[in-house]
């Protein structure tokens, strides 16, 4: 039995959906839900349901009875997020799990002057929890999820022909969550990952400078790049609306951009894929095709 935490979520949802693909029938798949109505398209597939939540533990207990590997998908609440993931660990190990396959994050500086230390710290306690439990685990260690960087480039990118956003000459090796969670798929249904840790990166590492460049090829208008500071950036959002706790996570990931926390570039995703994965220009040239 495979269980899938966030299944309702765009990770988990997918990596269901990648697992029936892979000839797992829906049987073997349960899927942990904090509420039956929310799980109707999972229930219409025939996959198993479980109630439950990070913040309880005796739920977790329940759902897991059975359960051979688990797919840990990384909590949003960045302030109880290493509690609960104590939680499905040792809630896992309590009632019998095998192998937890983990969703963490991509990181270069693993300390607190780490300007992502806000997100990563709960990763790396996670990681070492994980790795202390006497369970079998996979660590998927994402980069940037591909989907999230128009967020970045500015969604009136076209029509003010700026991006803008302070992460001077850093690179950035994104790759599509949906081919992040057909590798986990992958993992969860075949041998050979017992206690591995793999970097889910694209093949490169490319510049809010060449960004610019292609988007400019791409729609034949000339989009430039300007590296504002973090502080002038942070006003810039704030007079745009956005709440205090969203103008941090932006500002925090491009000041990482900056200092090269996420321009780690491997093969691992494509030797899971067996094949090179979508590149950052092919989902440029989607998305701003003019």
């Amino acid at each position: 039995m495979i269980l899938i935490t966030g299944a309702t979520g765009n990770f988990g949802s997918a990596t269901i959906n990648f697992l029936v693909e892979k000839g797992i029938q829906p049987h073997e798949i349960r899927a942990l839900v904090r509420n039956e109505a929310s799980a109707t398209a999972l229930l219409e597939k025939g996959i198993g349901i479980a109630i439950g939540s990070y913040d309880d533990y005796n739920s977790l207990t329940k759902a897991f009875t059975g359960v051979d590997q688990l797919l840990l998908v990384s909590g949003n609440d960045i302030e109880n997020r290493l509690q609960q993931h104590l939680n499905v660990i040792n809630a896992a190990k309590e009632v019998g799990v095998k192998h937890i396959v983990y969703t963490s994050f991509q990181r270069k500086n693993e300390t607190p002057s780490s300007p992502l230390w806000v997100v990563a710290h709960s990763h790396l306690e996670t990681e070492k929890a994980l790795k202390e439990s006497g369970l079998t685990y996979t660590i998927l260690k994402n980069n940037l999820y591909m989907d999230f960087l128009p967020g970045f480039i500015g969604e009136h990118v076209l029509e003010n022909k700026t991006i803008y956003v302070p992460a001077e000459n850093g690179t950035i090796s994104a790759v599509l969550r949906s081919e992040m969670a057909e590798a986990a798929a992958t993992i969860l249904s075949s041998k050979g990952h017992e206690n591995k840790e793999y970097d889910f990166t694209n093949n490169e590492a490319l510049s809010y400078s060449e960004i610019a460049k292609i988007i400019s090829e791409t729609s034949g208008k000339n989009i430039v790049y300007v590296s504002p500071s973090a502080t002038e950036y942070q006003t810039t959002l704030k007079g745009f609306g956005l709440p205090d706790e969203a103008v941090g996570v932006f500002t925090s990931f491009a000041v990482g951009q900056a200092e090269g926390e996420l321009e780690k570039v491997s093969t691992d995703l494509e030797n899971i894929l067996q094949r090179k994965p979508v590149s950052v220009r092919s989902f440029l040239e989607k998305t701003y095709a003019s």
